[in-house]
């Protein structure tokens, strides 16, 4: 062989060999970094990432906290997978022993946490305000507004000027609202209102706004008043006989809703005799102009179809359940049994 051409052998074998490491190395570097964890032993972080934040912007977020080890390496893979462009917004839980390629997955077509929102059955609006703010997923001044929000009532067909009453107890799971903003919740609270009562119980049609607004006054009445399921159509029965007769509703519970925050758990005579309170049944005939707290689906079943019977009174027998009576006779024997005599 020709020296010149020997010379150019040994450059070509040495260039392949060089190629080849170098390729070797680079593949090995990047099936490295593919398969290998930041840590062995894992930890939990949550990323919050706000609607229209940059790939670049989030991978630098990754690496600070430890979740990645290379930004570019990063960065390489998502372009190679083509989801430079498919970061979600909303919050992730991540873990350091997630190796990139999940890491990357989960930020681009994974799901976003969901909190969870348990609201029972009997809550004002502004109870239920008080667990959302101490949840965290929204403020009590962002709540209040939004369930007053007028275009809001409309969309939902609420013939009130708030939300109370239709704010469906449930339990939610909801991603956490962008800040702060609750009138997301509060949409979620509406429909589910509709979904799992008002659909269930108008399957049809929906009730025109008088007859809409009758049902769920007296439903958040008979949810106040009872826990006792079987009693509740006979309790709503109790007040749609009283409003034939024309007579006072006298309803405690309606009482202190008009009192709101300033009730201090002492309901007093002076109280039933202000006719100042609007909710006062004592001192007001008919129902009170507006729901007193978030009924259930069995108090609403009760108000739109009550029981017919004759009975006038009911009064707690201490058990969770109430004697009832047809005459102010009977009812004030009952009251002296399981009233006076405690």
């Amino acid at each position: 062989m020709k020296p010149g051409l020997k010379t150019l052998y040994y450059t070509l074998a040495a260039g392949i060999l060089f190629f080849v490491a170098i390729s070797t190395f680079l593949t090995w570097q990047a099936h490295d970094f593919l398969n290998t964890p930041p840590e062995t032993y894992g930890r939990e972080i949550v990323l919050d990432i706000q609607p229209g934040s940059t790939f670049d912007a989030v991978a630098r977020t990754l690496r600070d906290k430890g979740l990645i080890t290379n930004f570019k390496k990063f960065r390489m893979l998502a372009r190679w997978e083509e989801k430079l462009g498919s970061i979600k917004a909303g919050e992730f839980r991540l873990n350091t022993s997630w190796t990139p390629i999940q890491i990357l997955d989960a930020i681009t077509a994974g799901q976003a946490m969901l909190h969870k929102l348990f609201i029972p059955e009997g809550l004002t609006w502004w109870q239920i305000g008080r667990l959302v703010d101490e949840s965290g997923l929204a403020s009590f001044e962002s709540f209040e507004k939004a369930v007053h929000d007028k275009s809001l009532l409309a969309k939902f067909n609420i013939p009130f000027d708030n939300a109370e009453g239709f704010l469906f107890p449930d339990t939610y799971h909801l991603p956490r609202p962008r800040g702060k903003n609750a009138e997301p919740l509060v949409r979620a609270m509406l429909s589910a209102f509709w979904r799992h009562a008002g659909n269930k119980i108008w399957p049809t049609d929906r009730p025109k706004p008088k007859e809409l607004a009758r049902v769920m006054i007296l439903a958040s009445m008979v949810e106040k008043e009872t826990g006792a399921d079987a009693e509740r159509e006979r309790i709503a029965g109790v007040y749609a006989n009283r409003i034939e007769k024309r007579m006072l509703l006298q309803c405690d519970p309606t009482v202190i809703y008009g009192l709101g925050t300033a009730f201090d758990g002492n309901l007093k005579r002076t109280h039933l005799k202000d006719k100042t309170n609007l909710y006062n049944t004592y001192a007001r005939r008919g129902l009170p102009p507006g729901p007193i707290c978030s009924p259930g689906f069995r108090s609403l079943e009760a108000a739109d179809a009550p029981e017919k019977h004759r009975l006038l009174y009911f009064v707690s027998k201490g058990d969770g359940t109430h004697q009832f009576s047809s005459s102010l006779k009977e009812h004030n024997s009952a009251v002296r049994k399981y009233q006076l005599r405690r």
